[in-house]
């Protein structure tokens, strides 16, 4: 009776959920960070179902200002988001909110914010062990990294180092921290800068003081403004999105000290192609054979595209076998767990249109699903 009596209170419980709420065999959660611009309040999520290609939107998840890009900790419990603002608690400074996660409804719980260290921080990253965030601030051209607390909460940064130099582009006048990337093997993070033309490679170790490595960083072809960056799945390979020239640069990895050695550059538009450069976001699938990347017309002429590329196995070089048409700006993409489908978010058209992914070519075809987001930025899969 008493086993009877406790099934029935879950299945009741379950009943007072709303639909969308309640998670379905295979189903995974997405979140989407967003600018929090006229109607958008701040993370959104939905579910996805690869094994149909359906999705059902969550709604909105939490309330917080700008939380442009999210990430997920390894354990599945915590999601942290940076808060991309110029004034935090007065200060001139970003911030970086630490959220636990329901896992039966997506619904996400404020545990604390902290300070980025620079204004406008516009990526983060943890590391394997989920012992330590990484931050990445734009405006302010500094880095930041930060202890997580065994409830998953933030301490305050325990390192912090503000980039200094510039390059050869007016938009390159300053530092202009882009991007975190810990290693797969947790012994580095690699933070690429906009604004120097370089990717800088910190030691992780159990001070958190980010100790630069050595070499301290890797240099890409001057006037090229790194953005993000994208390891291969075999650790062998790294490539970055260029977002000045839009172009891709490939580098071979060195895990012993985390450097980078040039292996090449190729434009990700095709030579006929004359819309505004603006490149974005960058992945290789999980089966390591194709690399995707975007890039934003910001004329608004209609050309934003995400171009595949065929990634040589043996030597990890590129070549591009396709130029998907997208909607207005897809500031972000991100390839599903199972590896089927891409997401596309598109800022200016406030939607996420869905791609599937041909396992053989690597190239894309709309399904013709949508989904409806304000000012979508960033799309998280909690894997």
């Amino acid at each position: 009776m008493k086993l009877l009596s406790t099934l029935l209170t879950a299945a009741m419980a379950l009943a007072c959920l709303p639909p969308q709420a309640v998670a379905q065999k295979g189903e995974v959660i997405a979140y989407v960070g967003t600018y929090t611009r006229r109607d958008s309040k701040g993370i959104y999520a939905f579910r996805f179902n690869p094994s149909t290609g359906k999705s059902t939107p969550i709604g909105l998840v939490a309330e917080t200002s700008n939380p442009s890009f999210l990430a997920i900790h390894p354990n599945r419990k915590f999601l942290y988001a940076v808060n991309e603002d110029d004034n935090f608690q007065g200060k001139p400074t970003g911030g970086v909110t630490a959220f636990a996660i329901d896992a039966t409804t997506g619904k996400l719980k404020q545990l604390n914010a902290v300070s980025s260290g620079g204004p406008g921080p516009c990526h983060l990253a943890l590391d394997k062990t989920g012992k330590w965030l990484f931050v990445a601030n734009y405006g302010g051209g500094s880095v930041a990294a930060y202890p997580v607390h065994d409830d998953g909460s933030l301490g305050e940064a325990s390192g912090f180092v503000q980039h200094k130099g510039s390059s050869v582009t007016p938009r390159q006048n300053a530092p202009h921290a882009h991007s975190a990337n810990p290693s797969p093997d947790g012994k580095f993070v690699l933070f690429a800068d906009l604004g120097l033309d370089q990717v800088l490679t910190y030691k992780i170790d159990a001070s958190g003081k980010l100790p630069p490595a050595n070499p301290p960083f890797s240099k890409v072809e001057p006037g090229s403004g790194p953005r993000h960056l994208a390891y291969h799945p075999k650790g062998k390979f790294v490539y970055t999105v260029n977002e000045i020239n839009a172009t891709v640069s490939a580098f071979s990895y060195d895990a012993s000290n985390g450097s980078l050695k040039p292996l090449q550059n190729i434009s990700m538009v095709p030579a006929d192609y004359s819309g505004a450069k603006g490149s974005a976001e960058i992945e290789v699938h999980p089966n390591g054979k194709f690399l995707y990347s975007s890039n934003r017309d910001t004329r608004n002429t209609g050309k934003d595209t995400i171009t595949v590329f065929d990634i040589d196995q043996a030597k990890g070089t590129l070549t591009a076998v396709d130029y998907t048409p997208v909607p207005k700006i897809p500031r972000n993409f991100a390839i599903d767990p199972s590896g089927q489908y891409l997401f596309s978010a598109s800022q200016d058209t406030a939607t996420i249109q869905l791609f599937r992914i041909d396992q053989k070519t690597g190239k894309l075809t709309p399904t013709g699903d949508k989904l409806d987001f304000p000012f979508p930025v960033d799309i998280t899969f909690l894997r």
